[in-house]
């Protein structure tokens, strides 16, 4: 596996691994090392190799199909990863990295599984770093599309995260549709059958009717619809509470949003937690959140806090993208909203605060779903089989 960052943490590389170690294959992972960790260690059976790293190359990876470096210096360390370790199968995580992993591979010529977390060229359009000079101008997410289809085409087999995606890579791509695996996002049974509570977090919300949500709060996650919400939702429900468990570098923008709506004493920002932590925040909740903005790449995948809200058995609220729309519609775990409509977000919170039998309803649905059918342990079959089929 090639991995374009540190390691740990990463739950999607870490899933995949362990579930191929289990099924009798060896892994070793590629990987960076920016904070002088040990260059080797073994981690739940995954043989991680850490290649130094530095500031620069990682501004460089931004840059890594505008100016070659990036690539150049890349393509030199797994070229020594490949032949030190004989590697059998290469296993990319995500396209920043695979240019260099293709080149490394030209005398090698070892099968290619690549991975895609995200819709990378469409979301990357959403990055500060990319609205803003001199990114505007360095970088291209054209160019970067027509990598990724290049990529798609050249490797073996393509693993995605949704159905939606797999479809979206089909019929842009025009690969064949067997080329395509499925290997969504899902949570390991540990995550909510070996929950530790914090009596702490618990007793902190215990009075309030809360609004979840968890991870990334980039402002294309939707979290201003949120806010806004409140400004409703505050005159129908006496003890609302937002609550954030997560950040971003735009946060500020959020915080004054809060501000100058003046719903400070509404919205809690609790910050980056251990994941440890997110069962006891999940069972604080009344219902949990994802109100994504429509575009393509939120369109086409589905993030993994759905899956965590469903295991504790809580209720879901989420936008009309496209993806997840879709889940929640078809498990029948939640209601759905208008993106960036925070008038008919306030209109599902309350739907769910006014009928406690729904929302009761909606929760089972979703933990049955989990536990009979979307665990990890379940949706990885996919992945394991795929190996199976190239070890034959």
């Amino acid at each position: 596996m090639i991995l374009d960052k540190a390691f740990p943490p990463d739950p999607r590389v870490e899933n995949e691994a362990v579930s191929l170690v289990d099924a009798g294959h060896e892994v070793h992972l590629f990987c960076l090392n920016y904070n002088r960790k040990s260059s080797f260690e073994i981690i739940n059976g995954i043989h991680v190799h850490r290649y130094s790293a530095n500031k620069l190359l990682y501004k460089l990876s931004a840059l890594a199909y505008s100016i070659p470096i990036y690539t150049a210096v890349m393509r030199s360390k797994i070229s020594d990863f490949i032949n030190k370790q004989s590697i059998e199968v290469l296993h990319i995580h995500d396209i920043r990295i695979a240019e260099a992993v293709y080149k490394a591979n030209s005398k090698t010529q070892l099968p290619v599984v690549l991975d895609l977390h995200d819709n990378m060229p469409e979301i990357m359009k959403f990055y500060p770093h990319v609205q803003k000079f001199p990114g505007k101008q360095l970088i291209n997410p054209l160019i970067w599309k027509k990598k990724e289809e290049q990529f798609i085409k050249d490797a073996t087999k393509v693993v995605t995260v949704s159905q939606e995606f797999v479809d979206e890579v089909v019929n842009r791509t025009k690969v064949a549709p067997e080329k395509v695996i499925l290997a969504p996002n899902t949570v390991h049974k540990t995550f909510y059958e070996n929950a530790k509570l914090d009596e702490t977090i618990l007793s902190k919300y215990s009075k309030h009717f809360v609004i979840l949500y968890l991870g990334d709060t980039g402002l294309r996650r939707g979290l201003e619809t949120a806010i806004r919400s409140l400004q409703i939702l505050k005159s129908k429900i006496d003890n609302v509470k937002l609550v954030i468990v997560g950040s971003n570098t735009t946060d500020i923008v959020l915080k004054k949003l809060v501000a100058d709506l003046d719903v400070e004493d509404l919205v809690e920002f609790e910050g980056w937690k251990n994941v440890s932590l997110f069962p006891s925040f999940i069972l604080s909740s009344d219902v949990c959140i994802s109100p994504l903005h429509r575009n393509i790449q939120h369109d086409v995948a589905y993030a993994n806090k759905l899956f965590q809200y469903m295991s504790m058995g809580k209720p879901l609220l989420v936008s009309d993208a496209t993806a997840q729309k879709n889940l929640i519609q078809k498990t029948e775990t939640g209601l759905v909203h208008k993106s960036e409509n925070a008038t008919d977000f306030a209109n599902k919170v309350l739907a769910l605060f006014n009928d406690k039998k729904l929302s009761d309803l909606f929760g089972e649905n979703g933990k049955r779903f989990i536990s009979e059918e979307f665990c990890w342990e379940i949706t990885s079959k996919n992945l394991v089989a795929l190996y199976s089929k190239l070890e034959q």
